[in-house]
């Protein structure tokens, strides 16, 4: 768990750079990384979701 959150807040930083750069900067390629790491990070919060609702189950 402790490694998921770790990548999560690494994505989470990574997008927000990204994304500030495609809206401040107009960089398009920038914007395509913030997609790219949106999905991810939709994937490893519904992972997260999953292990916390196990975790509280014990």
């Amino acid at each position: 768990m402790k490694t998921l959150l770790e990548k999560i807040n690494t994505e989470i930083t990574a997008f927000q750079k990204d994304s500030t750069a495609q809206v401040e900067k107009g960089n398009k390629t920038a914007g395509a990384r913030a997609r790219k790491v949106a999905v991810s990070l939709m994937k490893d919060l519904k992972e997260f979701r999953k292990l916390s609702i196990e975790l509280d189950k014990n």
